[in-house]
């Protein structure tokens, strides 16, 4: 049975019951994404399937307007493939994924630490716990200092470690990170980057990456390459290690789960 015959093209599906593969996070099945109709169509995705489970490091390498962050608002949910299909077959599902944006994020009206704050204060938690968590986070990212600050106050590299400290904040099960050391210089990327993989090791969480920089996707043991749309698995798994870790573990057979 194909993932068309289960899930109808073009479906975002968030599977909250028991699956036979627990530790898949996303499954991703022939997703296309385009964007306008007709001749202004614009193809942003063509026909991605990718597995991510809990644990990976997964960098997605490509230059710019090769389609990485449409790839990452379907893995996130945020958008609804034009065909294929998107499902989150472990609990919470698409509640679980923490993004790092490329661009401005940051509610202008709040200060850093309020923005930081605001995912787990409405989640409940009470205010002075999650500005707590919410500092904790920014000192991660070596921004503590900005707490204060309001977005319009601080450069678009220290937003973009905010916005990183606001995802690190929620503890995610999968953090998916577009280009999130593309605004700052080496020094602060490497840092950043450093403080996104310490809180995938320390809670488990799956990391997905999108960058055009080698030195960035060097540090992630699965990479993919991402041109004109189309997600490319190399013919062999340019990392040493166990199989069960290999590229193989993202790209199951659609009737494995049938």
């Amino acid at each position: 049975m194909s993932p068309h015959d289960r899930d109808a093209p073009g479906t975002a599906v968030a599977q909250d019951g028991p699956s036979r593969s627990a530790d898949v996070l996303v499954d991703c099945r022939d997703a296309a994404l385009t964007f306008g109709r007709g001749a202004n169509a614009v193809v942003a995705v063509h026909g991605a399937t990718l597995r991510v489970r809990a644990g990976d490091r997964i960098a997605v390498v490509g230059p710019s307007g090769s389609g990485k962050s449409s790839l990452l608002h379907l893995l996130a949910g945020l958008e609804t493939p034009t065909s294929g299909s998107v499902s989150w077959p472990a609990p919470p599902g698409p509640r679980g994924i923490g993004l790092v944006f490329q661009g401005d994020s940051l509610i202008p009206a709040l200060d850093v630490a309020e923005n930081t704050a605001l995912p787990l204060v409405l989640t409940g938690l009470p205010d002075d716990q999650a500005r707590r968590t919410a500092l904790e986070a920014l000192a991660s990212v070596n921004a503590a200092d900005l707490a204060d600050r309001l977005p319009e106050e601080i450069s678009g590299g220290q937003a973009q470690r905010v916005a990183a400290a606001r995802v690190l904040a929620q503890a995610p099960s999968l953090i998916l990170a577009d280009e999130p050391t593309g605004r700052l210089d080496h020094g602060t990327g490497g840092h950043v980057l450093d403080a996104l993989l310490t809180a995938a090791d320390r809670t488990g969480a799956a990391l997905v990456v999108t960058t055009h920089d080698p030195a960035v996707a060097a540090r992630l043991s699965t990479r993919l390459t991402m041109r004109d749309g189309r997600l490319d698995f190399p013919r062999a798994d340019p990392v040493d290690g166990p199989a069960e870790h290999g590229l193989a573990r993202h790209l199951a057979p659609p009737q494995e789960e049938s």
